[in-house]
This record gives C-alpha cells, structure tokens and sequence, in this order.
C-alpha cells in the first residue's frame, strides 16, 4: 500500500510525505485516507498510546524523492513507522519559484514533517543532501533525534569547480527524452561522466521523470537543484558532525562519493559514530545493493532504536 499524507512545511509549503506499507503493529497512529489536497489532513496524534512504533524518516538525496526508499519502509515498516519526505521543490511537494533552497529551509521542512507526523523521538535515515539535512536537524533538535543514519555524504568543503561540473552536467541532458527507455538507457550508460554502467542509476532517474507533450522531462527544476547545492558546497559541516549526540551509522559504497579516509574521519568526530561500507556500491547505495544496505542498517536501527514488543 502507498498512503500520502499533506504536511504543512513552514511558509505554508505544502510537503508530500509517504508510507510504502501498512503501519506496523500495535501503531495506534491513523492516517486520514481521503484525497489528500487540503492541509488539515494531518494524522490523528499517537502521543502516549502503548505500543507505539518508534518512527523513521527517511530523506532522499539531490533531484531524488521519497519513492526511491519505497524498498527499505517497507522492511522498516514491519518493526517501525516509517515515513519518507519528499524535500521542497522534489516529488510531489510545492516548488515554488521564491521559495528559500538553502539548508535552514530543508532543516526545517524535516522538523515540521516530524513533529506534524509525531514521529518522534525517531530514527533520522538520509542519503547525500538528505544525510546532511538530517545531522543538521540532529545537531540543532537533539531531543527529536535518537539515530542517524548518514549514506554517501561527505562533510568537506567541495568547492565552486564542484559546482560548476554540476551545471554543465545538467546542461548535457539531452532533454527531452522520447521514452523512459532512453532515460534508463543514458543515466545507467551513455552519461559521460559515468566510469562504468551503473543500471540502477537509470532507474533512479527514471522514478524522477514526467511526461510533457514533447517527451520526458525532469520532474524538477535544475535550476533549483544548483540553488539548493549552492548553499552547502562552499561549506566544511564538520563542526554540526560534531555537534550529534546520538548513536550515528556513517554508510559508504565504496565506488560511492563518500572516501573511506574522509568516512573514518566523520566517524572519529561524531561522540558516537559507526562505520559501515558495502561492497560493489556507488553513489546510490541503497539502489545498487539493497541488501547489502540492509545488511548494515537494520541491526544498527535495532540496537540504537528498539522496535517496540
């Protein structure tokens, strides 16, 4: 089952969360399931009911959305009440044109999600952008956050050189795609900037594709997306690593983007860091290897979050 659930974000931006499966047992926290266009359609508290499943949120990376962790909430789902975000100006949440994109506005967009969705204390999972999202949001609310789990996100400084091979990669799309097909087909294989064919990255950009009338087109804006990087790639964020009180799983593919040297440093400056690599991995651990993700994630969660019963 696919649910969605309207959450109001600050500004009044509308932001889609979403669960990939039924809640687990004993969750006494019920969703309204009428179309969810209006903003009152909040779920009903589940503060203070026994059993209570502890909550997950899971935040996807730059250009991605919540359906990309569709696989792992529903491995979650079984034991927690886990919950993915589509990020502002991602998935189906508003991309307003004069919104802010810097990393005070994605901070806050979690906290409201958590706090709407009364999922707290909870589990924090984020890949890439969405991993930095959540040590920030851990090190600024520590009484909402009880495990990270930070997947293929480096805490240096990256650079305007970063920056700009960015742009140029989006300007190389060759927009529109006539199929789905050729979207898999140049993400997955012809991108230049690809070393080896990585199939499961062409999958990833097919879930964040939408069909227009002259062919398929990213259901984003790039131009969003390079405002949104702006404001952290000039920044080191070593100082917020630190700042994270809760047990932390540092995840690393290891033909990923995050290095082992850089990783093990992360893991030496968080009070309570774990490290953790999975093998033939890129970038997008948990699509490329999902269980192998799993592997490393699920008794990390168990330990660090006890399912309830």
């Amino acid at each position: 089952m696919v649910r969605r659930i309207d959450v109001a974000g600050p500004g009044g931006i509308q932001l889609a969360a979403w669960e990939f499966a039924d809640p687990p047992k004993g969750d006494r926290c019920r969703v309204r399931t009428e179309p969810p266009s209006r903003p009152e359609h909040q779920p009903e508290t589940s503060e203070g009911v026994p059993g209570k499943p502890p909550g997950v949120l899971l935040l996807h990376g730059l250009m991605g959305r919540a359906a990309h962790w569709a696989e792992t909430s529903r491995w979650l789902s079984a034991r927690y009440h886990a919950i993915g975000l589509d990020q502002r100006g991602h998935g189906r949440s508003d991309k307003p044109v004069d919104a802010d994109y810097d990393r005070a506005a994605y901070v806050a967009d979690a906290e409201a999600a958590i706090e709407a969705l009364d999922l707290a204390p909870l589990a924090l999972v984020g890949h890439s952008m969405g991993a930095l999202t959540a040590w920030q949001l851990a090190a600024k609310r520590p009484d909402l956050v009880q495990a990270l789990v930070i997947c293929d996100m480096r805490a240096s400084a990256l650079g305007e050189r970063s920056q700009q091979e960015w742009a140029a990669w989006f300007a190389s799309w060759p927009v529109p795609f006539a199929t789905l097909g050729d979207v898999r087909r140049w993400f997955g294989e012809g991108d230049p900037t690809l070393e080896r064919p990585r199939p499961s990255r062409g999958e990833f950009f097919a879930e964040v594709m939408t069909e227009e009338t002259d062919g398929w087109r990213p259901a984003f804006s790039p131009e969003q997306m390079l405002e949104s990087r702006e404001t952290w790639v000039h920044d080191a964020h070593w100082d917020e690593l630190a700042q994270v009180q809760c047990p932390t799983l540092v995840v690393r593919g290891i033909d990923g983007e995050l290095g082992r040297a850089e990783a093990q440093e992360m893991v030496r400056v968080l009070p309570r860091g774990i490290y953790a690599e999975v093998p033939d991995a890129g970038h997008l651990v948990h699509y490329d290897q999902p269980e192998g993700w799993r592997r490393v994630v699920e008794p990390f969660l168990q330990a660090a979050l006890p399912p309830v019963g």
